[in-house]
């Protein structure tokens, strides 16, 4: 029986959610648009395609949602360098692979660009068994479609959803998988649970710790 670890990537493995906020925030003003950083944060997790418009309405995303991308990709390119991985999150990925014999794939809709950034920090390449970006699917988080996409990457028994947003939730929760929420992406513990998160965890390492008792389920 396989068990498969669908890891989300920002916030949950690398150290990227306040970088992320910044660069919108930043986007958001060169189009001449303040809106608050904290609905900005409120919002990291979902897809870019969504984000416009959940934080500054419709009228914004209509007449500014692709110059606001652009904007943000570019200031986010020069945050890369300042991106770090999460403590523990080598050893996470490592030890669910190769101790217990996990299938581990990275479901994130982030760029590809980015995605293989982040996989060469955290040294992970040649123990999981693949990774999405957002090429892989139309519908960007909170919708489920990045899971689906992740899960048919390998021959999935069971699984468990790893991610440290409410859209994280929302996603596992659309297709029926188990979700475990982290508290490393700035979301409160009763706000994960809220959304559908039976544990929660402060750091990686303590989630590393109880592997073998995730509550996996059948795909």
């Amino acid at each position: 029986m396989t068990n498969t670890l669908l890891l989300d990537v920002d916030g949950t493995l690398v150290d990227t959610n306040y970088h992320h906020a910044v660069a919108w925030l930043r986007a958001f003003r060169s189009v001449g648009l303040t809106v608050p950083a904290w609905r900005v944060h409120r919002a990291i997790g979902m897809g870019g395609d969504r984000l416009v418009e959940a934080v500054a309405g419709e009228h914004a995303e209509a007449e500014h949602g692709d110059a606001v991308r652009k904007a943000w990709e570019q200031e986010f390119d020069g945050l890369l360098p300042e991106i770090r991985p999460l403590e523990g999150a080598h050893r996470l990925v490592t030890t669910a692979a190769t101790e217990h014999g996990f299938s581990v794939v990275l479901a994130s809709s982030g760029k590809r660009e980015h995605i293989e950034h982040y996989l060469d920090l955290l040294d992970v390449r040649d123990v999981i068994a693949g990774f999405t970006t957002s090429e892989d699917a139309e519908d960007s988080k909170p919708a489920p479609d990045i899971l689906q996409v992740a899960l048919s990457t390998v021959d999935a028994d069971r699984a468990v959803v790893i991610g440290d947003s409410v859209w994280d939730c929302d996603a596992a929760r659309r297709i029926g998988l188990p979700v475990v929420g982290l508290l490393t992406g700035g979301f409160s513990e009763a706000e994960l649970r809220e959304h559908g998160a039976s544990s929660v965890y402060v750091e990686l390492d303590n989630l590393r710790a109880d592997l073998v008792d995730l509550p996996f389920a059948a795909v």
